[in-house]
């Protein structure tokens, strides 16, 4: 087995919310460069507490499993996602507002790229950390779900939750689909105006139906799956708005 260099926090690492963060971060960096060492299976929760500089103990007060510490970062960026619609301007279009808040998610991969190509290659390899991340995934449009229901409640949307669900997934898809292509490319390429680009797609289609009576623009609603790949995301929405708005038959 080869073992991974020791990371040894500040002192007193988890005394504030900077340094738990930290400690966080630092374990799921030892558990990824233990599990593409070691393998996934081979590799303890003591080894990675122990790579980290902290003891077993400390990492249960961080992580139930150590499926779990691949996804160090995921209530944070939850946290932040509903920051930002805590703080949005009311008068900005809510689809906007939800697409921005899960570009959180691209921007917490490309400030650890290493990691993130390490994370990734991990997920195709071993069925319970893919798991892991699909039930990941599956939480964050949740999140967007909610904060589009209120807002389409508030509009006076009798179709509130099952716009909200449609929408939040087709955000889901064009988050995954960029994200994917870009990792398969070993980073590179410009992440931000890719995802510009298809979260710019997903607005059009799927604006506030008080925006689209403003501009006196037809809303479109299309029902996908979180897996659907952006090119059928976009093939579909193209149909629906193309001349004459009709679709053609499936």
């Amino acid at each position: 087995m080869t073992d991974a260099p020791r990371r040894v926090p500040t002192t007193r690492a988890g005394a504030t919310p900077a340094g738990r963060r930290r400690l966080r971060r630092a374990l799921a960096a030892a558990a990824v460069e233990l599990f593409v060492a070691n393998g996934y299976e081979a590799t303890t929760v003591d080894e990675i507490a122990a790579a980290a500089g902290v003891g077993r103990r400390t990492f249960f007060r961080y992580f139930e499993t150590k499926d779990d510490v691949l996804f160090a970062n995921h209530d944070e960026i939850v946290a932040e996602m509903e920051e930002v619609f805590a703080t949005a301007d009311p008068g900005r279009e809510p689809v906007e507002v939800a697409c921005a808040a899960v570009g959180l998610v691209l921007d917490s991969y490309a400030d650890d790229l290493e990691v993130s190509l390490e994370r990734f290659a991990l997920t195709r390899a071993v069925p319970a950390l893919r798991d892991k991340e699909v039930a990941t995934v599956d939480r964050y449009q949740r999140v967007l779900a909610r904060y589009l229901q209120a807002r389409f409640e508030g509009q006076g949307d009798e179709a509130a939750s099952l716009r909200a669900a449609v929408i939040a997934a087709a955000i889901a898809a064009a988050n995954n689909h960029v994200l994917r292509r870009w990792l398969r490319s070993g980073g590179k390429g410009d992440i931000k105006a890719d995802a510009a680009e298809a979260f710019a797609l997903v607005v059009d289609a799927f604006r506030s139906r008080t925006a689209a009576a403003a501009g006196d623009v037809a809303t479109v609603v299309a029902v996908m799956t979180t897996a659907t790949p952006l090119q059928q995301v976009l093939a579909e929405v193209r149909a629906a708005l193309g001349d004459g708005g009709e679709r053609p038959a499936s």
